[in-house]
């Protein structure tokens, strides 16, 4: 019966509208119960399709784009979202996360819709594509043919919460799938393919990828061997808090790392000098966002004068200074340790902000801004709170990254403290948006940041 109806749209051309009756509904009522649907708070007005391939006949690659009600203050009022969707007939054991419903119109009427990326064979046949460099209408799947990629790995889906998608195959390779899609080539696809190409074994060379050219280039989805067997920074962090362990060794052999890693994107990418002009119109935006917070998040009113004090600051600071590729949302969680060395991953940057935006050169200050609100994080993450244990974890991270790069980013406090009261007020939006029980966490840094009572 799927596979009946799903040849049936082929023939009257899956792009159309014809297919929209089906999904409206269901995703209606599923995309804003996703982890990854970045429309939280604002309702979905109308859906689109922008794009749908079929893979195989029970399995449609889609994407879809949600116009919402209210227009964020910076981007566009709608969104783009990749979904590999599957359908049948009767019910089968799956996650009810994966399950959209029974569709009751359209040409899917009566059939079950699900999530396939919970499914292993739609999962194998990603892999499949990747490795055999296939192109199915608007989609290109392309590989470094200097890899060998073996067939028959068996997929399973890692459930972390996480702004993307990530399959996990025979512990060998982990493909992330994009789930919000601008134009253009996605930093996790460029930057870590530059960073080989320097050598750079810090970062997972990208082994196999694809991409879309309808209704624009766009990157889809990158293939990365697996680190088997690694940890997250965020992981040991906590165990170390657990158990009343220090973590200053761990924290200066990661801000080694990320300075190797600054060191090189620096030779792979421009270096830029970036002037008094581009200090303030830093400053601007970081005001920009600290005002649009304040209407989505009262709670940092009272803060909003000691916070401006920072990056009005900023806006006087007329010395040069370099500019370069960073990772730009650099935290405990994106760096893994693995055969006792640290890994850096995940150079996406901040889905939030447009893309343009995330591969501009920027001041490695802001990576080294992120991993220090990563260590505040970790030290408030359970009762009682350790603001000393992140103290010396901040001071040992700074330290490790001015061995290896020859510069103390601790020498910058103007630029620094910007940044980071930037992460904090980010860090609010988040939590208040997505996990409110988090929200106490980045208002004490709030408070500290603005110097204010709390």
């Amino acid at each position: 019966m799927a596979k009946t109806q799903t040849a049936t749209l082929r023939q009257d051309s899956l792009g159309s509208a014809v297919l929209l009756p089906s999904l409206s509904g269901l995703l209606r009522e599923w995309l804003p119960r996703q982890r990854w649907f970045a429309g939280k708070g604002r309702p979905v007005t109308d859906l689109a399709l922008l794009s749908v391939t079929e893979l195989q006949p029970v399995c449609l690659h889609v994407l879809i784009r949600a116009d919402h009600a209210e227009r964020p203050a910076a981007g566009p009022a709608h969104d783009c979202y990749q979904l590999l969707l599957g359908t049948e007939q009767s019910p089968s054991p799956r996650p009810s996360p994966a399950l959209l419903g029974r569709a009751t119109e359209g040409p899917l009427a009566g059939l079950l819709v699900y999530d396939a990326l919970h499914e292993p064979r739609s999962s194998s046949l990603l892999l499949e594509r990747l490795r055999t460099s296939d192109t199915t209408d608007a989609l290109h799947f392309e590989r470094d043919w200097r890899v060998s990629i073996p067939a028959g790995l068996t997929p399973r889906l890692l459930e972390a919460e996480q702004s993307n998608s990530s399959l996990v195959y025979g512990d060998a390779y982990i493909l992330k799938i994009f789930r919000r899609v601008r134009p253009g080539i996605n930093p996790d696809l460029e930057v870590p393919r530059a960073l080989a190409r320097q050598g750079c074994t810090r970062v997972p060379a990208p082994v196999a990828w694809f991409r879309t050219t309808s209704p624009w280039d766009a990157t889809l989805g990158v293939l990365q061997p697996f680190l088997r067997g690694g940890a997250d920074g965020w992981t040991q962090a906590l165990e170390a808090l657990a158990s009343a362990r220090e973590f200053t060794a761990e924290a200066f052999e990661m801000g080694r790392a990320t300075a190797e890693v600054h060191l090189a994107l620096a030779a792979a990418f421009s270096v830029v000098s970036q002037d008094a002009t581009e200090s303030r119109r830093l400053a601007t935006g970081m005001a920009g966002r600290l005002r649009d917070a304040i209407h989505a998040v009262p709670d940092l009113l009272p803060y909003a004068s000691g916070l401006r004090s920072a990056f009005a600051e900023l806006a006087t600071l007329d010395t040069p200074r370099p500019a370069q590729r960073i990772h730009g949302d650099l935290h405990l969680g994106q760096v893994l340790r693995a055969e006792q060395e640290w890994h850096v991953i995940d150079f996406e940057g901040e889905p939030a902000r447009p893309l343009p935006e995330r591969r501009r050169a920027q001041s490695p200050v802001r990576d080294v801004a992120g991993m220090l609100r990563s260590f505040d994080y970790a030290a408030h993450a359970r009762r009682p709170w350790h603001p000393q244990w992140a103290l010396r974890c901040r001071e040992a991270y700074c330290a490790g990254y001015a061995a290896e790069s020859g510069w103390d980013p601790r020498a910058e406090p103007a630029l620094l403290r910007a940044y980071e009261t930037d992460r904090a007020v980010y860090e609010v939006v988040y939590e208040a948006r997505h996990r409110p029980d988090w929200l106490p966490v980045p208002m004490a840094a709030v408070a500290r940041l603005a110097d204010a009572p709390g």
